[in-house]
This record gives C-alpha cells, structure tokens and sequence, in this order.
C-alpha cells in the first residue's frame, strides 16, 4: 500500500478535502478520491474526516492508497455490437436477455464479462464487478450504454447524466391507445413497501421525469419515444404503468396478460453525449431489435 503525506497550502485554505487530494496526482479521481475517504484510507492530521471537510492552513492529509482489487470476473467471448470505440469511451448495442454486469446468479455471460475480453482497459470507478459501467438497461431491454474506459471518462460520463445533458430516447410499446401525441411524467419513484424488488411511485421517491412522443397506434397498443430526463430504476416502466399504459410483455409491471415475448418491449434507440476528451457532441441510433420489430409488423397486419 503506498503512503503520501501532503501539507495544505494557503491556497487550498477553504477547499473541500477530496479535491484537495485529487489534485495531488493526475491519476486519482474526485470520486475515487471520495471513496477513500469513506473507507478510512485519507485522514486529516491522523483523523477520519467526510468527503466535505473544509480544509485549514497546515493540515496535513495522510493517503493511503489501496491496493487494486483482482478482478476474478472472467473474460468472455461474446461478440459484443460495439457501435463506438476510442481511448476514452465504448458504445455499446445490449441485446435483450444480456445483464449488464456481474451479481449473485449471474457471473457469465453478462455484458462486463464481454467487455473485459473485448478490452483491458476499463474504469476501477465502480468497484471490480462493474468495471467502465456508467449507467445500465435492464437485462431484458435492449439497446446503446456507454462505457468508460479509464476513471476520468467516467467521472465526466456521470458529471453529464447527473446534470440531465445526455441523451437517451427509448422505443416501447405500450398496452392501451394512447390519445395525445405528446406527454410528460413527473412523478417520485422509490421501493415498493410492499415488494423490495419493485419499484414504484411514492411521495418521497426520488425525482423522476418522462417525456414520450406517440409514434404509432394500433387496435390495442401505441408505439412510443420515451426521453428520459432522470435516469431511475425500471423508470419507464414505473411510469408507464402509473398512467394506465404498462409496457407489453413486463413481466413486473404490466397486466397478467400480456404477450410473451420474454420480457418487456423496450429499447434503448438515441444515445448522445459530450465527448469526455474532445468535448464534442456524439449521437448513436440503434434499431429496434428484429423480434420487437417484427411484433410491430403483425400489429399492422
């Protein structure tokens, strides 16, 4: 474990303590800087402080940096639909059925399982089961994630989708006729009291907000474009549900019948960020997948 000492000059006076640490080399991240400090590993004249402590004149902060973690998820070949790829950033095509990252009962076969033999390189940010992951899709909703491959990419990466600024436009179909063309859903979401693995709309839910655009009806669906401006847990298909139009074939959330195509009619089309190096403006399409599309052509029959 490697030890550094750093004595807080007269212009960190007044800076919180993990951007002060942060500074000292290139290499560590605000927010890897930030765990340390949970885990006890910065200390502030040998005192444990939070990651907002206001530092003073001649503090001295010990760091100790911890040993990497092995990672012990395999690397797997899994021909993974890879749209982009640079230095910084991966995008991603998930197929429906694929979990995005290792947990208990699945540790193959998931999409970090692909990612690590597809490449070496990939942000330690979120601990050694979900290396590069920035955000995630359901296991049965397909479509485009970005990845990060180093720790700076993905601190910008989640800077961005904390601040609302990427773009994620999802296609669904929907139970029900939906009348107007254009709709907004701001409702809380949080656990259901009542089933810890659902989620669903409560006042002291976290903020959550939904913006679809019908783009097709049928005799008893409507095909939509949800925008998602908050990025919660199941938040389309909470949200779709809570005005009288669950997605088909949800298994969680929607009626009892419901089609069986394996899972919900979702996917994640429209994804578009800042480039982390570059600062330019990226935008990805991906199709809907050919099962989903072609539910869409019997509908029309």
């Amino acid at each position: 474990m490697e030890r550094f000492e750093h004595t807080v000059t007269q212009e960190q006076v007044g800076e919180r303590i993990d951007k002060v640490v942060s500074t000292i080399n290139s290499d560590w991240s605000r927010s890897q800087v930030q765990q340390w400090i949970k885990d006890g590993h910065v200390l502030v004249n040998m005192e444990q402080k939070r990651t907002n402590y206001k530092s003073q004149a001649s503090d001295v902060i010990t760091i100790e940096v911890p040993e990497a973690e092995v990672l012990d998820v395999e690397a797997e070949d899994l021909n993974l639909d890879v749209y982009y790829e640079d230095q910084d950033v991966i995008v991603v095509n998930k197929p429906k059925g694929m979990v995005v990252h290792p947990a208990p009962g699945h540790y193959s076969g998931t999409l970090v399982n692909g990612l690590m033999h597809h490449c070496k390189d990939l942000s330690g940010i979120n601990g050694v089961m979900r290396p590069g992951i920035v955000h995630r899709i359901d296991k049965d909703t397909s479509g485009l994630l970005m990845v990060a491959k180093n720790d700076v990419a993905h601190e910008h990466l989640v800077n961005q989708l904390v601040e609302k600024s990427v773009t994620r436009k999802y296609m669904a179909l929907v139970h029900g006729v939906i009348q107007h063309d254009y709709g907004t859903i701001d409702a809380p979401i949080g656990r259901d009291s009542k089933d810890r693995q659902s989620m669903t709309i409560v006042d002291q839910g976290k903020h959550a907000v939904t913006h679809f655009e019908v783009k097709d009806r049928f005799e008893q669906y409507t095909l939509v474009e949800c925008q998602l401006e908050t990025g919660r847990t199941h938040q389309i298909r909470v949200h779709m549900k809570y005005i009288g139009f669950p997605l088909v074939g949800d298994p969680k959330y929607g009626p009892k019948k419901t089609m069986d195509i394996g899972g919900q009619a979702l996917h994640a089309a429209v994804l578009g960020f800042i480039h982390p190096r570059t600062e330019e403006y990226l935008e990805f399409t991906a199709p809907i997948p050919s099962e989903f599309n072609e539910l869409l052509q019997n509908l029309q029959k």
